[in-house]
């Protein structure tokens, strides 16, 4: 097995992101066009971005780090001001009260417009700002830190013509097939999960220290709705009980309610999503705590588990009308299969039974109230693994459940990025007519 082919898909699409990816997305071509009129040596004096419906959707009520705020004007704005490219989805990593301060003003005095962009792409962003007379523009379309044109006055200023502006990528690292998140299968990923030498996964161990770190956080301080908070507050024992399952939720949840309520620390994301990199590690992080498990069984749960959503993903595209976290609950649930000693077939069952159990669960942005959709998924996780573990799985009479798992995530695909495009629609309807 090429063990290196699927670790550079892994670093592909597991990375830190500081903030919600859709404003930080913005932040980050609004950020590589402000670079780029200032190498001109002028000053922003203009900015306008343009975006898919899903990114406005998703950037409409999220927290900016740091900020007390919320929106794509103040991610824009703060992107000019403080934003440096370099640090791809840790745009904002140096922002500060006096980087707020300058974008809010920035924001009030109409230097910043949004508007939706007539184009077919899920996921894009297209930052234009001026200044001086000259004029930069930087456009990011198929994932969130993938910048594929800059211009300045017109003429190309990518670093290589023809190729992408991604940062985060190590130089070494061989290039990834576009196609390979979907032409990979269940199979082959476990083969990977469980034979690859330890040492070649180790980094699985940052997704633990940050997405751990961000959930003590949220469980430490009242971010949001504080649906990690609560889960395990004394007077409510005798609704949810000192059990696994509780626990689990908790900790994934906490960690939802910090980010989605813009804490300044960063999360492992998974395929463009910190929401999504939290529901996949948090609770196999969680179960492992509990259970005793060894370093080098959490560290292979892992990278199923990541794999898996990734997988998975790969049929959704990036953004759809279907929530993120019943894919990331998915990866999760098959990690935690591995972690209570499940094989293959038990991961299959488990994937089976999380695909008849919450698929439909719509998308409707961004926002603090995430955490009670983490929360679920992460208890419909648990759920599904236990039965599969007991060699219960949903049959394929049942819905769009197939005996090949490899068809049943192509029909969860199919459902998510094609059935509910008149939903996606009508939600984002619904939310900016409010």
């Amino acid at each position: 097995m090429d063990y290196d082919k699927f670790i550079a898909l892994i670093h592909q699409e597991v990375k830190p992101a500081l903030g919600c990816t859709e404003p930080i997305a913005v932040a980050l071509a609004a950020a590589r066009a402000a670079e780029e009129l200032r190498s001109c040596g002028c000053a922003c004096e203009n900015v306008e971005i343009k975006v898919s419906p899903n990114i406005l959707k998703n950037g409409m009520g999220v927290g900016i780090p740091g900020t007390g705020m919320v929106g794509l004007q103040v991610a824009a704005a703060l992107g000019v001001v403080c934003g440096c490219s370099k640090y791809g989805l840790e745009v904002l990593h140096d922002l500060c009260p006096d980087s707020v301060s300058k974008a809010s003003q920035m924001t009030a005095s109409g230097k910043v417009s949004v508007a939706l962009a007539d184009t077919s792409e899920m996921l894009f962003v297209e930052a234009s700002v001026s200044g001086g007379g000259h004029r930069a523009v930087a456009e990011i379309t198929g994932s969130h830190d993938n910048i594929v044109r800059v211009t300045l006055d017109g003429s190309d200023r990518l670093a290589a013509p023809g190729k992408s502006d991604k940062s985060g990528r190590k130089g070494d690292e061989p290039a990834v097939d576009p196609d390979m998140a979907r032409d990979i299968t269940v199979r082959e990923i476990y083969e990977f999960a469980t034979t690859v030498p330890l040492e070649k996964i180790e980094f699985m161990q940052d997704s633990v220290a940050m997405n751990s770190r961000l959930s003590k956080e949220g469980l430490t301080h009242k971010y949001g709705l504080q649906v990690g908070r609560t889960l395990l507050e004394k007077d409510n024992a005798a609704v949810y009980g000192d059990t696994l399952l509780t626990y689990a939720m908790a900790r994934t949840a906490a960690a939802s309610d910090a980010r989605m309520a813009g804490c300044t620390l960063p999360a492992m994301s998974n395929s463009g999503s910190g929401n999504q990199g939290v529901t996949v590690t948090m609770p196999v992080i969680a179960i492992a705590e509990k259970t005793g498990a060894s370093h080098e069984q959490l560290m292979r749960a892992l990278a199923l588990a990541h794999l898996v959503a990734i997988h998975i993903k790969g049929y959704l595209g990036r953004l759809s009308a279907l929530c993120g976290c019943v894919i990331a609950s998915t990866g999760a649930s098959c990690g935690i299969v591995y972690l209570r000693g499940g094989g293959y077939e038990e991961v299959c069952s488990s994937i089976k039974n999380m695909v008849g159990n919450i698929t439909g669960m719509v998308c409707d942005g961004a926002k603090v109230g995430c955490a009670l959709k983490v929360a679920s998924g992460v208890a419909c996780s648990l759920q599904s693994a236990v039965l599969a573990l007991e060699q219960k799985c949903i049959s394929s009479n049942d819905g769009i459940i197939e005996e090949d798992i490899e068809k049943t995530i192509s029909n969860l695909g199919l459902i998510g990025r094609e059935g509910m495009r008149s939903t996606d629609k009508m939600i984002l309807d619904i939310m900016t007519c409010k």
